[in-house]
């Protein structure tokens, strides 16, 4: 069964920004990018187990996939996949979980 797919703020945000850097060396290359990380997004709709599980957090439902150089970070609930935060990864993902407890699971069944 398929799952819906909702982005938290702080990830779209996160995905903006990415896009913002990018657009002022290329928009072409920005828009191409954001459609890349949506569509990953999209296919974890029917695979969200594809993902690993995010070594730092060690928590089985929060998984994370590469997109290039960038992590998509996801919580798999029942019938919802969150999209918690979308960072380089080079970023230090506990510092940066920390700091920035916007990061927040939506509800997992809201």
């Amino acid at each position: 069964m398929a799952k819906t797919v909702k982005w938290t703020e702080v990830a779209w945000s996160d995905l903006e920004a990415v896009a913002d850097y990018i657009a002022k060396d290329s928009r072409y290359y920005a828009a191409g990018f954001v459609r890349e990380v949506r569509e990953a997004a999209r296919s974890l709709r029917r695979f969200p187990e594809r993902g690993t599980v995010v070594a730092e957090l060690n928590e089985p439902t929060i998984r994370e996939i590469y997109i290039r150089q960038y992590r998509l970070i996801y919580e798999v609930g029942q019938k919802r996949v969150g999209i918690l935060g979308f960072i380089h990864g080079a970023r230090d993902l506990e510092a940066l979980w920390k700091r920035e407890r916007q990061m927040r699971r939506p509800e997992a069944e809201g």
